[in-house]
């Protein structure tokens, strides 16, 4: 007992100071691909290598249609790498969550030539998928906000709809020392009756989806749901298919989006704490009508 204590205490603090202070990552990291429409000569080779299609192109004529979906991406890398033209590159950033699926799709137009060459960008929908700009004050202040709002603890009730569990491996490290969500007064709960937010990861196979219905229809209202990782958006790798039904949000109404295959432990707190403030809104406006 006595060498459990003394390695405590010569250990010290570990806990990250996110998001008061940016994310300390590795290099090594891989976090979502940022285009350069401009420079992109031939979106062929990216969309071809993509294994879930979150590249998809559309030849009409002398024209190209390229969509980009980061909530089909996982983030593989495999479209920097068959992109020629260095147009593709992985960055670091993860801190993608969003209340709106449409934000996570970028688009743009090219004129092709006749070997089917980007001849000429003609029109680029240049939405940069970005954190809400109040979630790092919501994180400073997030103990009190929430006691503010609800008057005790946020509870999350966590429910795998299908997942290969490498979500549930970054929710799981949420409550270890180095995270530690329950400094802003979070917790999960394994009862939905308890629970305030309903986090889903996984595409929703059809053996969960009454599991699933039932257990957003057992929380009390106001709640609010959040769809976790590229399968918990859109389907991810498994699709929709004889057993997948695809992303939550065909089964439920999703109020957040927190893109990743996995997300880490910072995407998924920043996409609760953006979560926080959709469940403070509907509060309000509970509380007015």
């Amino acid at each position: 007992m006595f060498k459990i204590l003394q390695k405590t205490l010569s250990t010290g603090t570990v806990t990250v100071n996110y998001p008061a202070q940016p994310a300390r990552i590795s290099d090594r990291f891989r976090g979502r691909p940022s285009f350069d429409f401009e420079k992109w000569k031939d979106a062929r080779p990216a969309a071809e290598v993509c294994p879930t299609g979150a590249i998809s192109l559309s030849d009409k004529g002398d024209s190209r249609r390229v969509t980009v979906d980061y909530g089909l991406c996982v983030f593989c890398g495999l479209c920097a790498e068959a992109s020629s033209d260095q147009a593709v590159h992985i960055t670091q950033e993860f801190e993608l969550a969003t209340a709106e699926r449409s934000n996570l799709v970028l688009t743009a137009e090219y004129a092709l030539n006749a070997d089917r060459i980007h001849d000429g960008l003609r029109r680029v929908d240049r939405h940069v998928v970005k954190a809400e700009t109040d979630v790092e004050s919501l994180g400073q202040k997030a103990r009190g906000t929430i006691h503010k709002i609800l008057g005790r603890s946020l509870a999350i009730r966590e429910v795998d709809a299908g997942s290969c569990n490498g979500c549930e491996l970054e929710i799981v490290a949420l409550n270890n020392p180095i995270y530690d969500i329950e400094r802003f007064g979070i917790h999960f709960v394994a009862s939905p009756r308890h629970a305030d937010m309903l986090l889903v990861s996984g595409p929703v196979t059809r053996n969960m989806e009454l599991a699933l219905l039932k257990t957003h229809r057992a929380m009390a209202e106001p709640k609010v749901v959040v769809a976790v990782g590229a399968c918990g958006i859109s389907g991810g790798i498994f699709g929709e298919n004889y057993a997948s039904l695809g992303g939550v949000d065909k089964v439920l109404p999703v109020d957040v989006y927190i893109p990743g295959c996995p997300p880490r432990p910072q995407a998924l707190l920043q996409g609760i704490l953006l979560a926080l403030g959709r469940l403070a809104e509907r509060l309000h406006n509970d509380r007015a009508g």
